[in-house]
């Protein structure tokens, strides 16, 4: 296998859609050798791709914007755990795309996992605020420290870091379910503490003008209270 073009496919992907069918969702790959997962979940405008091992152990992510024209996408790289110095580059390769799967030139082959639903959160959010002592805090999403969020209709994944220092700061995810103002996350991968994997946590979450207030206890069981605002393009 092409290690270049897999490590390109695996750090960037895409949403929109290709001769009439859709990237919008998420996507999997089992990888040989190691039990090694390759999920990627696309939103409209960004996009994130993660290795972890089936029990749990994180790999590395990476992800960013992108843009596509016809079958060539070009990542512009917002984060990367194995070679941060691609932070703020861009990279343009060819993807082939069927109703069901998604593959790059001597790349694996991954499958569809969902298509956007059926959770109601599917998107990419920044956070934009939290809840102390009873009064909002707001935080500046355009600084080039984000904390970022991506949903798909099943999967979601956090990410913290920074655009300008290329500093990568943590992740986890897994999948996530929206019923009855209930928000739950199981969790898959926990870059800082993998003791995490296999917790599920229940949040009330709530879209106050277009943002997701967010309120619970966190994976430490401290009580929080987050607003994430989507991100635009």
């Amino acid at each position: 296998m092409n290690i270049r073009s897999f490590f390109l496919f695996g750090l960037l992907v895409f949403t929109g859609s290709m001769y009439g069918q859709s990237l919008l969702g998420a996507w999997e790959a089992i990888l040989p050798g190691d039990s090694i997962r390759s999920v990627v979940i696309i939103t409209d405008g960004y996009q994130v791709a993660t290795q972890y091992t089936t029990d749990g152990r994180f790999k590395s992510t990476n992800g960013g914007s992108w843009s596509l024209e016809g079958d060539q996408m070009t990542e512009v790289v917002e984060f990367d755990t194995e070679n941060p110095d691609r932070v703020g580059s861009e990279v343009t390769f060819t993807i082939n795309l069927t109703d069901e799967t998604l593959s790059v030139p001597d790349g694996p082959t991954w499958t569809r996992i969902d298509d956007g639903t059926p959770g109601a959160l599917n998107g990419a959010w920044l956070m934009s605020g939290r809840k102390r002592d009873g009064e909002i805090q707001s935080r500046d999403t355009n600084r080039p420290r984000k904390t970022m969020k991506i949903l798909s209709g099943t999967r979601f994944q956090w990410i913290a870091y920074n655009t300008e220092t290329k500093q990568f700061s943590g992740t986890g995810g897994g999948t996530y379910t929206t019923e009855d103002g209930k928000y739950t996350e199981n969790i898959e991968f926990f870059s800082r503490d993998d003791s995490r994997v296999g917790a599920s946590l229940e949040f009330d979450y709530e879209l106050i003008d277009g943002a997701w207030h967010h309120s619970g206890l966190s994976s430490r069981g401290q009580p929080l209270y987050e607003i994430w605002s989507i991100r635009e393009k």
